[in-house]
């Protein structure tokens, strides 16, 4: 019995001593900690100050541009701000102004009133026409301004020009005092001219109003430019080259491109001028341009009336409204320069 117990004591020692030694070999160890990188910091955006509104007596004004005039794009307000004032509420310019936002006025329109100085001061302040600016004839250093530049004045009409309609949504009207045009024996029609003090403050008027609003060149335009089958204001005497010329304003075509298609032209209008598909080409080149006008195939009254304003504008040599070559090499320069976007 005392070996037995001897026995069972030894066995127990054993085991309890090999169970130590695993337990030794086993002993968990703890990983070294790992460092974490702290996260970093961001430096604060700096953020360009806006300009402050300016108040006068009462009345908002904003004139400085934030956005990007290369696109068009302009923040600069040329009138008084125009907010809401909802009964309750506080309307508050903290955030004024957006960026993402550009001028209505994207177009110039010229005409004449076909209508002496008094007249055209009556007519253009007590009817149902107006235009933002009526340039007289008194031979004074005043223009008359009769619109605020922000609102839409009535003296477009219906209109079109490239993929715009309706311009007097957005554009600037400047009317010009002269008689217009009368007709001979003959039915052709006879235009007024223009005084030069006219026209220098007509150039100084759209020097002005371009340069504020970043009005491209292709949208500096006659009224029959952008009505020809309605209007021929303001006619052939108007100095487009001059204003091209002596205040970059408006479009001219190049004259070495117009002798480059005038030689082919020379040939060509001849031989294919009745031939419907040439007529489609010039009326496409016609619509390319910037007119509003229907494809036809034939030498109609809508296609005579702008191919008249085309020669108003570009050939005031002779508006006669047919097609001969030098208008046809005209307006093919005039595509190759101002390609439509």
């Amino acid at each position: 019995m005392r070996k037995t117990l001897y026995i069972i004591g030894l066995s127990t020692f054993v085991f309890s001593c090999t169970s130590q030694q695993n337990v030794t070999k086993n002993t968990y160890k703890p990983k070294a900690p790992v460092s974490q990188a702290k996260p970093a910091v961001k430096a604060p955006v700096a953020t360009t100050a806006k300009p402050k509104i300016t108040n006068e007596r009462g009345v908002e004004f904003f004139t400085t541009n934030l956005a990007d005039p290369t696109k068009n794009d302009n923040t600069a307000s040329y009138g008084s701000i125009v907010s809401a004032k909802p009964a309750g509420y506080k309307v508050v310019k903290t955030y004024f102004p957006a960026i993402a936002q550009n001028f209505r006025q994207r177009y110039l329109i010229l005409h004449y009133t076909a209508l002496p100085d008094d007249k055209s001061i009556t007519v253009l302040t007590q009817q149902g026409v107006s235009a933002h600016y009526l340039v007289n004839n008194t031979g004074d250093n005043e223009i008359y301004q009769l619109v605020d530049e922000n609102k839409r004045s009535y003296h477009a009409g219906v209109s079109n020009w490239r993929n715009d309609k309706n311009l007097n949504d957005t554009s600037i009207g400047i009317e010009i005092v002269n008689t217009g045009y009368t007709s001979d024996a003959e039915g052709k029609k006879i235009f007024a001219s223009f005084s030069d003090e006219q026209v220098r403050k007509v150039a100084a008027l759209a020097k002005d109003i371009v340069s504020r609003y970043q009005i491209p060149a292709t949208n500096v335009l006659a009224h029959s430019d952008i009505a020809p089958t309605r209007k021929q204001d303001p006619g052939p005497m108007f100095p487009w080259k001059k204003l091209y010329d002596e205040y970059q304003l408006g479009m001219w075509y190049d004259e070495t491109v117009k002798q480059n298609f005038l030689a082919l032209a020379q040939e060509e209008v001849p031989l294919k001028y009745n031939d419907p598909s040439f007529i489609f080409a010039i009326q496409t080149a016609l619509q390319k341009f910037g007119y509003y006008l229907d494809l036809s195939g034939k030498w109609d009254d809508a296609t005579k009336r702008t191919i008249e304003a085309l020669q108003y504008h570009f050939r005031p040599q002779n508006y006669d409204g047919i097609l001969d070559a030098e208008t046809w090499a005209i307006l093919q320069a005039l595509n190759q320069k101002y390609p439509a976007k």
